[in-house]
Parts: structure tokens; C-alpha cells; sequence
């Protein structure tokens, strides 16, 4: 959508645009306003399982799917739900353009898609934190 505001996901809380002067972006917002209120930072979510084991060594999306899961536990638990996410930043440990489509694209079909409607930044890096890890997400969440 191009023009100025989107609907807000809580009226008078968060609003969504993209100014008529930058280009259309794939799936998400340039801006994001969070009028006065509480905000949940989530840590970076990891392909670990309650286990601590990493979860789908060398297969991306296994790990997206792992990551999307731990995501979704962790915004439950600061009383929020995938729309009221403000800003998201997702790391995956490949230059390759096909691997950072398709980590997108998984994104984008999962139960969390309503978190990447907004602000949101893709980089590729060169390693995560944990031996083995392909994908980390970063959440901030506009708490109702």
C-alpha cells in the first residue's frame, strides 16, 4: 500500500507508512510509529529448542522454523502477538541472494508474517553466535 498511514494495528498506538518519495517495499514499512506506551525487547531468537540444543544444523529453513517457534513463545510471554511487533531485524549467516529469499520468503508464509509487516531489516552475516547457526531474529513489540 503506498499511500501516507496504514489502519492501525491498536488504534492511536501503531501506525505504519511509506512516504510517497522512498520506493515500495516487499512486505514491509519504511516507518513505524509507536505512540506513548510499554515496548517489549525480545533478545535475539535462536534455532535452539528448550534443550538448548541447536535445532536443523545446516538447513536454513528448519531453523527458521525453529526460530519463528521461540519467537512466538517469547512475544506471549510479554503479553503480545506478531501484530505488535514495531521492528524486526533478521540475521542469516549467508551472502548468498537466493538463501536470504527464501529465509524471506519463509518468513513471510509463517504464523509470525504479521511481524515483518513493519519496519524491518534482512542482513546477511558472516557467523551467529552459536556453532552451526544459520538464522537469528531480533523483535521489538508494542505492548497493548
Amino acid at each position: 500500500m503506498r499511500a501516507g498511514l496504514l489502519p492501525a494495528i491498536l488504534p492511536g498506538v501503531i501506525s505504519r507508512s511509506n512516504p510517497n518519495s522512498l520506493h515500495v517495499p516487499d512486505g514491509y514499512h519504511h516507518v513505524t510509529i509507536v505512540e506513548a506506551g510499554r515496548t517489549a525487547y525480545l533478545a535475539g531468537q535462536c534455532p535452539i529448542d528448550v534443550d538448548d540444543q541447536l535445532v536443523g544444523p545446516g538447513d536454513v529453513l528448519t531453523q527458521v522454523d525453529q526460530v519463528v517457534a521461540n519467537c512466538l513463545l517469547a512475544l506471549r510471554a510479554a503479553g503480545a502477538e506478531p501484530e505488535h511487533v514495531v521492528r524486526s531485524v533478521v540475521y542469516v549467516a549467508s551472502d548468498e541472494q537466493p538463501v536470504l529469499v527464501s529465509v524471506w520468503e519463509r518468513l513471510q508464509s509463517s504464523p509470525l508474517a504479521p511481524a515483518f509487516g513493519t519496519a524491518s531489516t534482512l542482513l546477511g552475516v558472516t557467523a551467529l553466535g552459536y556453532a552451526g547457526q544459520l538464522v537469528e531474529i531480533d523483535l521489538t513489540a508494542a505492548l497493548p
